[in-house]
């Protein structure tokens, strides 16, 4: 999959397409606890893990976490001020940090931490979003974070039927750009009993709810963590449906393809981004949510076809024995700026999906693409 680490592209067009998604999140943990010795890592353990496989990550967002997964939270601290500051950054890999949930003790060691690395960090994820204070939560947070870094944004967690009742509150804010659906804490809230091969089918309501509420907002949705780790790595050589159907029949087990049949869910459902908790998740659930060499090339083919009969923005024309009509173009433009959002686009594929943009009117670029900003 190409990138656009070398890609310059006008203010115009890079508001048109907007900021990348966050993608395939792996949750990593700062300081590991080591089953078969009993003993959590030492600093210079944990330095050394951080050093051989953080930096290294094939994800597209490599998240900290200080809350729930978080035991050592002081040594896990003082590891990230630590690292942080002298790990490579990429342009395709975002750098998150889950937080304690708002006002608590550790919250407050939390922001001490960020305001110490905020030129390091991308994104701060909030916990229990808005169920003790409400989205005056997101309002304090945002205040803090915009004074550090006007890049970094804000990823409110909905764990609880309180912060799904006041999504479109937690949505209201600038520096809100995608929002995380936390499948499990949301489940016991409610007393349902999910299973790790049907949640997302179980929880497919509030789902819906969480989806409904961000598109009408022009937020993205980020999809459930899974907990089912199978016993073999997809290799990334696998990118088109047909191989990766391939690999799954003859070598993978039934923990990975559960997980990427959810993750082909989400995607559908036009999430953002999925968080995943080990390294064999990384791949499957990035083919999954990421178009194909060949259907991005198979859109554009679509698109050039409509711009050349001039049906754009009304009309119809046949391809490939189906009539497709403006509705079908904007799918069809909408996968070329998923993968962008992606890192998965070509630079000549990336002008071209610029250029249909700039023949549609603000209101249908609105209506196909609402993570973008109409200049």
């Amino acid at each position: 999959m190409s990138n656009l680490n070398d890609i310059h592209l006008s203010s115009t067009s890079a508001a048109l397409l907007g900021d990348y998604w966050p993608g395939i999140q792996i949750y990593y943990p700062p300081v590991k606890y080591a089953p078969s010795l009993g003993i959590y890592e030492d600093l210079e353990q944990a330095s050394q893990r951080f050093k051989k496989h953080a930096v290294h990550t094939t994800a597209h967002t490599l998240l900290f976490d200080l809350e729930d997964g978080c035991r050592q939270k002081e040594m896990s601290r003082e590891l990230l001020r630590h690292e942080l500051p002298g790990m490579p950054r990429r342009k395709q890999v975002q750098i998150a940090i889950r937080i304690n949930p708002f006002r608590t003790e550790e919250y407050e060691k939390d922001l001490s931490l960020i305001r110490d690395l905020a030129d390091y960090i991308d994104v701060v994820m909030l916990a229990k979003a808005g169920e003790a204070y409400g989205s005056a939560e997101i309002r304090d947070l945002s205040a803090v974070l915009v004074g550090l870094n006007h890049r970094m944004t804000i990823q409110p967690i909905i764990e609880h039927p309180k912060s799904l009742k006041i999504a479109p509150d937690l949505m209201q804010y600038a520096t809100v750009k995608h929002v995380v659906f936390g499948i499990h804490d949301f489940s016991k809230a409610m007393g349902i009993q999910i299973t790790p091969r049907h949640w997302t089918v179980e929880l497919a309501y509030f789902m819906n709810q969480v989806l409904f509420e961000a598109r009408i907002a022009g937020k993205g949705v980020i999809g459930g963590v899974e907990t089912l780790i199978g016993q073999s790595a997809m290799p990334e050589s696998s990118v088109e449906p047909d191989d990766v159907r391939r690999w799954l029949d003859l070598h993978g087990d039934d923990e990975s393809r559960v997980v990427y049949q959810h993750a082909c869910e989400e995607a559908a459902m036009g999430m953002t981004g999925k968080q995943v908790i080990h390294p064999f998740h990384i791949h499957p659930c990035k083919v999954a949510y990421t178009p194909s060499p060949t259907d991005t090339k198979t859109k554009i083919a679509i698109l050039k076809a409509a711009i050349e009969a001039d049906a754009l923005l009304g009309g119809a024309i046949k391809f490939n024995g189906e009539m497709l009509d403006p509705p079908m173009f904007g799918k069809a433009l909408q996968t070329l700026l998923r993968a962008h959002s992606l890192h998965a686009l070509s630079v000549e594929d990336t002008a071209f999906a610029v250029e249909v943009l700039k023949k549609l009117p603000e209101q249908v670029i609105r209506e196909n693409w609402p993570y973008g900003a109409i200049l």
